[in-house]
C-alpha cells in the first residue's frame, strides 16, 4: 500500500513531502523524528500536520536538497544553520565546501576569532547606538580600531581630544586584514541583527581628522528610519 504524503508545519510554513524522503539520510534528525516502525515523534497542528517549532523559512532547501541532492544558490549560511540543526550530515559537508561559506568560515570567522572580545563589543556598539536613539533620526558610535601593539599609545593621545564621547574599541589583533577590513566585519554583523549602518572617518569638532588610513577612530552611523 502506498504511503500516503506528509504534511509538515515548520514554524508556520506548510510543506508537503514524502515519509522516504524525510528518512533519506539516516542518521539524520528528521530521519530520527520520522523514523520507521513508529509514529513521528512529533505534535500536530489544528489541522492534523506535523508541526516542528523552528523557523521554517528555509527549511524548503532542506527538502530540495533531501529529494535532488541539489545544493541551495541563496542564504547559504542560514541554510547550512538548519543543516546543522537537523544533522544533515552530507548537506553540511557540502556546503563547508561551497565557495560561500569557505570564505565565511575559513577567512572572515577565522580572523573575526583573532580580534580580542570582538562579539562582546559588538554587543556594547549596538546598545550605546540604541541609547543614543531617542527622539533621533541617526546614531553616531565612535569606534576605535587598533591593527598593532604600536597604535596602543597613539591612540592614548588621540582620546585626549574626545572628551566625554564613549569609544568601543577593536584589536589590536594578529591576523592580515586591515582596520577597513574590521570594519567591514563589524558592519556585516551589525547590518546581520537588522540595523542600517554605515562609517565614515571621525574627525573632531575642530576639524581635526584622527590617523585612518589603517585605524584609529571612526564612525559608525546607524539610521533608525
Amino acid at each position: 500500500v502506498p504511503i500516503p504524503p506528509l504534511q509538515l508545519n515548520v514554524g508556520g510554513h506548510v510543506f508537503t513531502t514524502s515519509l522516504s524522503t524525510l528518512r533519506k539520510h539516516p542518521d539524520s534528525q528528521l530521519a530520527f523524528m520520522f523514523s520507521s516502525g513508529q509514529q513521528p515523534k512529533l505534535p500536530t497542528d489544528a489541522k492534523g500536520r506535523y508541526f516542528i517549532d523552528r523557523d521554517g523559512t528555509h527549511f524548503g532547501a532542506i527538502l530540495q536538497f533531501l529529494r535532488t541532492q541539489r545544493l541551495p544558490t541563496e542564504s547559504v549560511l542560514e541554510v547550512y544553520q538548519e543543516a546543522l540543526h537537523y544533522d544533515v550530515r552530507t548537506l553540511v559537508k557540502q556546503l563547508q565546501d561551497s565557495a560561500q561559506l569557505f570564505g565565511e568560515t575559513v577567512g572572515r570567522q577565522q580572523f573575526i576569532s583573532r580580534v580580542p572580545n570582538y562579539l562582546e563589543n559588538l554587543e556594547v556598539l549596538v546598545r550605546v547606538a540604541r541609547a543614543e536613539a531617542i527622539a533621533a533620526r541617526h546614531s553616531a558610535v565612535i569606534v576605535c580600531v587598533l591593527r598593532t601593539e604600536e597604535d596602543l599609545g597613539r591612540y592614548d593621545n588621540a582620546a585626549n581630544n574626545l572628551e566625554e564621547q564613549e569609544v568601543v574599541r577593536f584589536g589590536p589583533w594578529k591576523a592580515p586584514p586591515t582596520a577597513i577590513d574590521l570594519l567591514d566585519c563589524i558592519k556585516m554583523d551589525v547590518e546581520a541583527r537588522g540595523y542600517k549602518v554605515r562609517y565614515e572617518p571621525h574627525s573632531s569638532d575642530r576639524g581635526f581628522l584622527f590617523k585612518t588610513n589603517d585605524g584609529f577612530l571612526y564612525k559608525l552611523i546607524f539610521t533608525w528610519w
